[in-house]
Parts: structure tokens; C-alpha cells; sequence
């Protein structure tokens, strides 16, 4: 008898700590410090105009996100405005490269 009671009780403390339902995820502006927002997209297109897009807009959630400073960020974003700048006057392959030495130089990863 004692046994079945014990069973019981525990069964019961243990219900009691199960939810329904898992909380609700935070919004954009909730999110907490250090973390991408879920509604963070990545800029589509190709070639260099691509690359340059996808570059600045890693180096932007960085600085929002308080991976990199400010200082950091303006330094990047005046070398990806130079390869934007190639990008435009048709020269690909050299705003290309100027996207992979920005992103060797800084420690980013090539994209």
C-alpha cells in the first residue's frame, strides 16, 4: 500500500511539470544579444554585385548583433564600397578579389 502511494505521489510531481506547449519563440526585436534575427535573409544575386551584397549585408547583422565594432565595420564597408565600385565599371573578376582579400584580410571565411 505504502509502495502504490509513493508511485502515486511521484507521478503526480512529475505530471505537474510537463507543459502543453513550448514557449513561443522572442520577436525580431527580442532577440537576445549576439543572436542573427530569424528574419535575417541573406541578398540573392550573382556575380560580383552579388558577392558585394552578400559581403555587406554579413558585415551589417555583425555589427547588429555586436560581433564586430563600429570602427571594424567602417573599415570593411569603405573596402566593399571600393569593390562595388569596380563591380559597376564591369571589372568581376578584379571586384571579386577585392571581396576575397577584404574577407582574408578581416578573418571572414571565403563566401
Amino acid at each position: 500500500m505504502r509502495a502504490a502511494l509513493l508511485a502515486a505521489a511521484l507521478g503526480l510531481s512529475l505530471a505537474a511539470c510537463q507543459t502543453a506547449a513550448p514557449p513561443p519563440a522572442p520577436s525580431p526585436e527580442q532577440a537576445p544579444t549576439g543572436v542573427t534575427p530569424n528574419t535575417f535573409r541573406m541578398p540573392t544575386g550573382s556575380g560580383c554585385a552579388g558577392e558585394v551584397d552578400r559581403f555587406q549585408a554579413v558585415m551589417d547583422n555583425d555589427l547588429q548583433t555586436g560581433h564586430t565594432t563600429k570602427g571594424v565595420h567602417s573599415r570593411v564597408s569603405a573596402e566593399i564600397d571600393t569593390a562595388r565600385k569596380t563591380c559597376a565599371a564591369g571589372n568581376d573578376a578584379g571586384a571579386t578579389s577585392q571581396i576575397r582579400a577584404t574577407r582574408t584580410k578581416f578573418g571572414y571565411p571565403a563566401g
